[in-house]
């Protein structure tokens, strides 16, 4: 699809928000029991940017629709997914084969030995990403079609490990280690809804909409804005384990975003 200069420009603002969320945390430090900290904006710059040029840019084109669109806002990157791929949500597989990224991917800082980072080279899945962008294709076939609609962004972009390998959520840090972390976090959430205007920004998990909630919340009016929530798609949730699409549906047509 080829994007209109407007469009154009969406994207080279989101690329210029992305950056500069990614010096800001950059520059931040996390003690025990987080040991490693991954920067996909950083190490995997190359695809995210590209992903946030098209997809961005693509929901940007899209401001002429009667449709809703929407923003949905994960919470951070998935050690096999965005942490590989530089993409929220995004599964290699899916990301080669239905977003047609396939980037050059770096090597973070201090890689964990048991998280390594191979990029479009992962032969691991990540199950939270093969779920969305499956249901993704299944409902509107191409990713032009379905990033008209919807567009993808996680809140925070750092994906934190202890020594053992275990991930640990931003929620779980410490009020001094989350504090300069969410400010950055929320000038980029508040950046990138002014530049895509989105009639709904839809929480992925409960953590994501109180985000959303907290951040735009004030601006509500003047942004033109509603809040949702969505079940998330992990594979740690018993009830995505037993239908997690047919949810994900359930909670967008509750939404106004899917038809029946």
């Amino acid at each position: 699809m080829e994007l209109s200069l407007e469009a154009e420009k969406a994207g080279a603002s989101l690329i210029r928000v992305s950056r500069k969320l990614s010096r800001a945390c950059s520059k931040l430090t996390f003690a025990e029991p987080v040991t490693h900290v991954y920067n996909p904006l950083d190490y995997a710059r190359r695809s995210h940017e590209v992903f946030l040029a098209r997809f961005g840019g693509a929901f940007a084109n899209s401001r002429c629709l009667d449709a809703p669109r929407a923003i949905l806002l994960g919470m951070n990157p998935g050690p096999w997914g965005m942490a590989q791929t530089g993409i929220p949500f995004g599964d290699v597989s899916r990301c080669r084969e239905w977003l047609g990224i396939n980037e050059s991917v770096q090597k973070p800082q201090n890689e964990h030995p048991k998280r390594p980072v191979t990029g479009f080279e992962c032969s691991r899945n990540e199950v939270s990403g093969t779920r969305v962008y499956e249901f993704a294709e299944e409902a509107f076939q191409t990713p032009e079609a379905f990033f008209a609609r919807f567009y993808i962004v996680n809140y925070c972009p750092l994906s934190f490990m202890e020594e053992s390998g275990k991930n640990r959520t931003p929620d779980k840090l410490p009020a001094e280690e989350r504090a300069p972390l969410f400010e950055a976090c929320d000038f980029a959430l508040l950046r990138t809804v002014q530049i895509l205007r989105p009639n709904l920004v839809v929480g992925v998990g409960a953590f994501a909409e109180a985000c959303a909630r907290r951040v735009l919340g004030k601006q509500q009016v003047r942004l033109g804005l509603s809040f949702g929530r969505m079940l998330h798609p992990s594979p740690a949730s018993p009830i995505a384990n037993r239908g997690w699409a047919a949810a994900a549906r359930k909670d967008l047509v509750g939404l106004g975003l899917l038809a029946q």
